[in-house]
This record gives C-alpha cells, sequence and structure tokens, in this order.
C-alpha cells in the first residue's frame, strides 16, 4: 500500500525558499531587474550624425520611464553601415535586456535583400520603436551649376559616400537606376560627418541620401542660409519642408519600378529603429516598449528635440513588425530587383 509523507509546514516552506533562489534569474520580475542596472545603448553609426544626435537625447531621458532608473550608456560601432552593430546586437550580447541598439535604418531589410554580411533575421529582432521617420534627400552645394534633378541626368555630379552599405552609397545608385541620373559616388568617407565636410569643403558636389531630419539636426545653417539646394526628395510621402521639390515615386516612370521603390522605401520608414536582441524576456520587452513610447512624449524630451530641429515621429514597435511583415511577404521579383538595385546583384528573397 502506498504512503503519503507530510512534511512539517516550516520544513516545506524552507524548502520553497530555497527553491526560489535557486531559480533563473530570468524569473526576476522586469520592474525590479533595472534597479541598480546599466544599460548599453549600441548605436550603428559614427559620432556626430544623425543616428547618434538622436541616441543620445533618447538616452537622457528613456531611464526615468523604465523601472528602477537605470543609467544609459552609448557605444557608437559604425563599421559596415550599421552592420556591426546589429550582428552584435542579434548573437553578441546577450538576451538579458540590458543592451539594446539604435539602428541604421535599413538594416532590418539587408537579410531580405541578400546581403551576405548579415548574419541575422531582422523580424527576430525585439523592435521597441523608432524615433522618427527618415526621408532621404539628394542635395548639391549652393555653388554648384545644377539646380534640378533633370541637370543631374545630363551632367555628372559627385557625391560623397560612406561604406558600401550606407544610404549615402544606396541611394544615388537607386536614383541613377530608376530615375536615369549620372551621380557618382565618391565612397569611403567617414560615417556621421564626413560626407558633410567634404561637400562644404568642395571636395565634392553634394551628398545624396543624407537625411533631411540629420540637416536639420546638426547643420541647420545650411537650410536657414540656403547653402544647399535640394534636388529630390526620397519618402513614401512629401516632406512639408520641401512642398516644390519633386519626389522619386513621382518622377518613376513604370508601376513595376514603383513597387520596386515603394519596397526600398519601407527601409526609410522605420527611420530611428531601436531594439533589443532575439530571445530577451517578454516582459522586459514590454517594459522597454513601454518605456520607448513614454520617452517620446515626455515634455523634456520633445523640448531637447525642438531645441536640435530633431523631427520625432514615432512608430511604435508593433508597426515596424508590420512593415517588416510587409517587406518580406512581397513578391519575388520585386524583391529581386530592390535587391540589385541595394546589394549590387544580391539574389534576395
Amino acid at each position: 500500500m502506498s504512503r503519503v509523507i507530510v512534511l512539517p509546514m516550516a520544513l516545506f516552506a524552507s524548502g520553497f525558499a530555497i527553491f526560489l533562489s535557486a531559480a533563473p534569474a530570468l524569473a526576476q520580475p522586469a520592474g525590479d531587474f533595472y534597479k541598480g542596472k546599466q544599460i548599453t545603448l549600441l548605436v550603428g553609426s559614427g559620432a556626430g550624425g544623425g543616428y547618434d544626435a538622436y541616441a543620445r537625447v533618447f538616452a537622457r531621458h528613456a531611464g526615468k520611464h523604465i523601472p528602477g532608473n537605470p543609467a544609459f550608456v552609448v557605444k557608437n560601432l559604425p563599421a559596415a553601415g550599421g552592420m556591426a552593430a546589429a550582428n552584435t546586437l542579434y548573437s553578441g550580447s546577450g538576451s538579458d535586456g540590458l543592451v539594446i541598439a539604435a539602428h541604421t535604418n535599413g538594416i532590418a531589410m539587408d537579410p531580405l535583400f541578400g546581403n551576405p554580411a548579415a548574419k541575422f533575421d531582422g523580424r527576430k529582432f525585439a523592435w521597441l520603436g523608432s524615433i522618427g521617420k527618415l526621408q532621404n534627400v539628394c542635395a548639391v552645394w549652393h555653388l554648384n551649376p545644377v539646380k534640378t534633378i533633370q541637370q543631374a541626368r545630363e551632367k555628372e555630379v559627385t557625391v560623397a559616400g560612406a561604406g558600401a552599405t550606407s544610404n549615402t552609397v544606396i541611394v544615388p545608385k537607386i536614383i541613377n537606376a530608376l530615375l536615369g541620373t549620372k551621380f557618382r559616388v565618391i565612397a569611403g568617407y567617414e560615417p556621421g560627418q564626413g560626407d558633410a565636410i567634404a561637400m562644404e569643403a568642395g571636395e565634392v558636389d553634394g551628398v545624396c541620401g543624407l537625411a533631411w531630419s540629420t540637416i536639420k539636426a546638426s547643420r541647420y545653417t545650411w537650410i536657414k542660409d540656403k547653402k544647399i539646394t535640394v534636388l529630390v526628395q526620397m519618402a513614401m510621402e512629401k516632406l512639408p519642408d520641401l512642398p516644390d521639390v519633386p519626389s522619386a515615386l513621382e518622377l518613376v516612370g513604370d508601376e513595376d519600378s514603383r513597387k520596386v521603390l515603394e519596397l526600398i522605401l519601407i527601409r526609410q520608414e522605420m527611420g530611428r529603429p531601436f531594439a533589443a536582441p532575439p530571445g530577451t524576456p517578454a516582459d522586459r520587452v514590454a517594459v522597454l516598449r513601454q518605456a520607448f513610447d513614454a520617452t517620446m512624449k515626455d515634455p523634456d524630451f520633445v523640448a531637447e528635440a525642438a531645441r536640435a530641429q530633431m523631427e520625432i515621429e514615432p512608430l511604435t514597435g508593433a508597426r515596424i513588425d508590420a512593415l517588416l511583415a510587409t517587406a518580406y511577404d512581397a513578391p519575388g521579383e520585386v524583391v529581386r530587383r530592390a535587391a540589385s538595385l541595394i546589394e549590387g546583384g544580391s539574389q534576395g528573397k
């Protein structure tokens, strides 16, 4: 006959306490986890550029919206157009929620377009949100004789570029292929500030693929003093600041090419996205997402962003997930054409 052994209540309680103390740290409630901790914010671009400026303003305000008020430490990883930061976050930073990243806008779609350097699945990051959309422009210095996109179709225009995966290299290649322009990229400039300095110094005619919000945040005098001429804008919707500047979507000649460009522009719609690594506990992701959303509405954050001429047009983490789902579901031929423009012939999906 079987026996039932009844333990004294005190002994049971003692054993249960030992079990709890031995449970993984993962079981620690997210509300308590961040107390006394430090969050490392990787930035996929160089110091002084637009991504860096936005990330640092965010880092100064986000901690107060996370239970326990953790401190933020910013670390720039600009190599390979943000790829180093993405690969590090994906597989080299752990998944405890103490490392997040401010990514470059198109990084999540690089695997879709067949970039062999992308050692991650962009859909598996825990997306927290985006500070704003990223509408790129092609601009030339005010002394340059080229003043319109039509003239850029007729005359070669040299533009400064960073690495092969940077917007300042990719965007002029796209514009050339779809609009028939003659931008010639001079690559190898330091990400962040190098391309801007090159244009100011007259080393090149302009920059194609620089975010309008970056210009407003870090080179506002260009706008105020009319130091640049914007030839074309790359955006799903035209910028209110540039109502008379044509958009690439307006100028594309056929429907198939328009679909390709729309897929490419999804990269920009994600703008300035932040993410945690795959496998981050769901409750910590929820805390970080809530903190991100709260920071976007924080009066102190909004005021500092306004003083720095930063455009705040936030997207939620869920919206980024939806944009990526749309992109990864695009027809194979559309993806292949987009990939050939972005990755130089990669087959993509």
